[in-house]
């Protein structure tokens, strides 16, 4: 088994570690410290020795923060975790904040004693967020002080060792396109930004620049590494001599240097010495390596990741290896959405149960790696948390009269799945069909939207939501986020949410589309596929250039859930026509004892 459900925080972590965190601080003469869920390369999942916020408040999820006083302790997280903080954060020690309310550098500005140092770790913190935090000091008149040694890692006796997992190729037959031809592309754009190099510090950039992959970060197969690309399109790779074998610089070639990760402070300091004008993001940086480079005299050219952008944008050996995944992991799926219809409807069947079960069968299926997070297995009222990890301290049983929501994902060398499914245990209620169906409604109207080139996610995301919105309901979270190849199941700059993003949609992005509804202490309700934006036909008449979502992800939809009155004509089409594809490309790869049972879990309504 890939996922383990044992608990990894609990409520006791605030009152053991926040006195230890106080004593450090007290040693370094902070008032305050800044802790942000990043590690020290901004990814989202991370490893085990940069869980500092959830050592120092309990708390798991993916995405927060925390400001940590001598007096005082708050804790900022989003709307997909406004239950979760409350279950793992002790109330007794921290404040709850919606960050969408208040950000940390908002609380600081309106909170934080005059004459306070607080603290802040320079490799956690990118150039952008300090600016903030700088900002918030000199309204407050607080000091930001910038800490040489982190005080959690001071505190924490027992963290864990930073991984050294060797890399590996990841070959043409997936990748689409050589190394070679990508360094020389992003060398051009480096030279449009009138840069002599760019500093390329996000391990999924590395990785998809370089074709490799990696092992440092569950559930995403990432090399924790840094490079550097020169506008000729020399490339220095900075990685852990651990993680390299014989096989890696003869895959590599010879344009490429392979040095230690911790030869990069040197090589910053040469580029200063020569005055050379370096790119740098300033939101994915460490805001350390962006002051070590000014302070050696090097100029700092602002520039947006510029791998980030055509690794969002799929090329076709990219596409059609992601609809062969699905393929495949849609089989997984179908054949565990058949024991959930029948061996799992006896009400003893639980949370983890049912999470073993779905990675059983997707262990079967040809070419697993891993999963691309931990799977979501919600009974009852625990589907209502958006980002719930069961545990054996929160395992519930799938009893009857309640829905299950599932959200999981394989790690395949030719794709990354990402599925949410609902399903009933017994008899769903009317409101469960109700709420089910109008998520199904958005589901479906951006499934089958057509779009002007140049649209945003945030311009399509009221689409998905308008039928929950016409009955006065809606759900906090996000529409739709990017998906990598065998790479993050979170990945940017592509998104569909309510909050602003600039980026258009490309084609050759793949995204999720993913409403749902979520009624606290009852239950949960998502429903999500993988989408792909592809061209679509001209519009008679029309004088844009329009573009489409194609749906790659091939699992049945729950039927017994859906309220048919409630469909329109169009609606009822595409449910049907999803559901033939379904059986066109799945059927054949099931076992004979779940074809009955598929057969009329795709059938036409």
């Amino acid at each position: 088994m890939f996922q383990t459900f044992e608990p990894v925080s609990d409520r006791s972590f605030a009152g053991k570690h926040l006195p230890r965190l106080r004593a450090e601080m007290k040693k370094q003469k902070l008032d305050g410290f800044v802790v942000p869920h990043d590690d020290e390369y901004q990814n989202e999942y991370i490893p085990a020795y940069a869980e500092r916020l959830m050592w120092v408040s309990g708390f798991s999820g993916s995405a927060g923060a925390a400001l940590i006083l001598l007096d005082r302790a708050v804790i900022f997280t989003d709307g997909r975790y406004t239950l979760q903080v409350r279950q793992q954060a002790d109330g007794a020690y921290f404040d709850y904040f919606d960050v969408t309310e208040q950000t940390p550098d908002q609380w600081l500005r309106e909170n934080a004693p005059a004459a306070a140092r607080i603290g802040y770790d320079p490799m956690l913190h990118t150039t952008n967020s300090v600016r903030k935090l700088e900002t918030a000091s000199e309204k407050a008149g607080f000091t930001l002080v910038a800490v040489s040694k982190n005080p959690i890692d001071a505190a924490w006796a027992d963290q864990p060792p930073v991984p050294k997992t060797p890399a590996k190729p990841h070959a043409l037959r997936y990748a689409g396109k050589a190394s070679s031809e990508k360094r020389k592309e992003i060398a051009a754009a480096i030279r449009a930004a009138g840069a002599d190099a760019a500093l390329i510090t996000a391990p999924p950039s590395v990785a998809w620049l370089f074709n490799i992959r990696g092992g440092d970060v569950a559930r995403t197969p990432l090399p924790l590494a840094r490079a550097v690309l020169a506008k000729e399109g020399a490339a220095t790779l900075f990685i852990a001599p651990e993680k390299i074998d014989n096989a890696l610089p003869e895959f590599l070639g010879d344009g490429v240097d392979i040095r230690s990760e911790d030869q990069l402070g040197a090589a910053l300091k040469k580029f200063g010495a020569e005055n050379a004008r370096i790119g740098v993001d300033p939101s994915l940086a460490p805001s350390k390596f962006v002051d070590d480079l000014k302070t050696a005299g090097a100029e700092i050219v602002n520039m947006t990741d510029p791998c980030a952008l055509p690794r969002a944008a799929k090329n076709d050996t990219e596409i059609d290896g992601a609809r062969a995944a699905h393929i495949r992991d849609g089989a997984a799926v179908t054949q565990f959405l058949h024991w959930l219809a029948t061996e799992a409807q006896s009400g003893d069947i639980d949370e983890i149960t049912a999470a073993k079960k779905l990675e059983s069968f997707r262990a079967e299926h040809h070419d697993l790696r891993d999963l691309s997070f931990d799977s979501i297995s919600g009974a009852g009222a625990n589907g209502a948390i958006c980002h719930y990890r069961v545990s054996t301290e929160t395992n519930a049983k799938l009893e009857k009269g309640t829905l299950f929501l599932i959200d999981s994902g394989g790690q395949y060398p030719d794709g990354t799945t990402d599925i949410t499914r609902t399903a009933p245990i017994g008899a769903p209620t009317d409101e469960m069909r109700d709420r089910f169906t109008r998520v199904l409604k958005g589901h479906i109207a951006l499934a089958r939207l057509k779009f002007p080139a140049g649209t945003t996610g945030h311009q399509i995301d009221a689409i998905a939501r308008k039928p929950l919105w016409d009955v006065g309901l809606d759900y906090d979270h996000g529409t739709g986020h990017g998906v990598g190849s065998f790479l993050g199941v979170h990945e940017g700059p592509q998104r569909i949410a309510k909050a602003p993003n600039s980026q258009a949609l490309l084609p050759g992005m793949i995204l999720s589309n993913e409403p749902g509804f979520y009624k606290a202490g009852a239950f949960g309700i998502r429903i999500e596929n993988l989408i792909v934006v592809r061209p679509a036909e001209p519009v008679p008449g029309g004088d844009r250039d329009m573009l489409e979502f194609e749906t790659i992800t091939m699992a049945p939809i729950d039927l017994d859930l859906v309220k048919t009155d409630l469909l329109t004509d169009g609606e009822r089409d595409w449910l049907n026509a999803y559901h033939e594809t379904v059986r066109d490309r799945v059927g054949p790869h099931l076992p004979a004892g779940v074809k009955d049972w598929f057969e009329k879990a795709t059938r036409a309504i």
